[in-house]
């Protein structure tokens, strides 16, 4: 191919990653966060400094085994939390990330999360090691389809991966294709996750 599928500002944070950790030593953090699986050939973990009095975030590295996405992803996002509170980071969406970045391909969607999350755990490590344990969130998914064990994370996944519609969700998950009785709650996660991860309101009915 003779041109990326990404934008310009994709690719500068692909090439020119910022706050990225070469060496363990030359940062001092108060938190760290790690998500996915080296053995899947995708891993995140996020540094946080955090001022204790403010709870602000004052600086922050990290690193990872991902793709081009994924790495541009977390520059871009590493940018973004520097001088805001724990509980403001909470609020940026992958969505916040992708318009930043000017838009990602459409089955690259997934990995502008694994930032998200790794920061998360982050966020939630530094609560706990500071006794804030009313602050941490819990990461426990809720089954949905209890006939063919389907939880909320799943759903997520599906739709990380381009699950656009409840036939889809269903190609990818079985969800609902036993008694079908979990359908509407499966079809409202659907629409919610849709929103929350690709910033699309669409009707979800089959």
């Amino acid at each position: 191919m003779n041109s990326w599928l990404y934008t310009d500002k994709v690719k500068d944070h692909f090439m020119n990653p910022r706050n990225i950790m070469f060496d363990d030593a030359e940062f001092q953090y108060d938190a760290e966060g790690r998500t996915g699986n080296i053995k899947c050939g995708d891993e995140m973990i996020f540094y946080l400094k955090v001022d204790p009095d403010t709870l602000t975030i004052t600086d922050c590295r990290w690193k990872t085994f991902g793709c081009a996405s994924a790495i541009a992803s977390t520059s871009v996002l590493s940018e973004m939390i520097k001088g805001m509170t724990l509980e403001d980071v909470r609020n940026i969406s992958n969505v916040d990330i992708m318009n930043e970045l000017g838009g990602l391909p459409d089955n690259k969607v997934h990995c502008s999360v694994l930032g998200d999350k790794a920061l998360e755990e982050a966020i939630n490590n530094y609560y706990r090691e500071h006794g804030m344990f009313e602050k941490v969130r819990d990461t426990e998914s809720r089954i949905v389809c209890e006939c063919l064990n389907v939880s909320e994370e799943e759903i997520e996944h599906a739709v990380l991966e381009g699950a656009r519609n409840y036939y889809q969700l269903q190609e990818m998950t079985k969800i609902g294709t036993s008694c079908g009785k979990c359908s509407e709650d499966a079809k409202e996660r659907l629409s919610f996750f849709l929103d929350k991860h690709v910033g699309i309101k669409v009707c979800v009915q089959p």
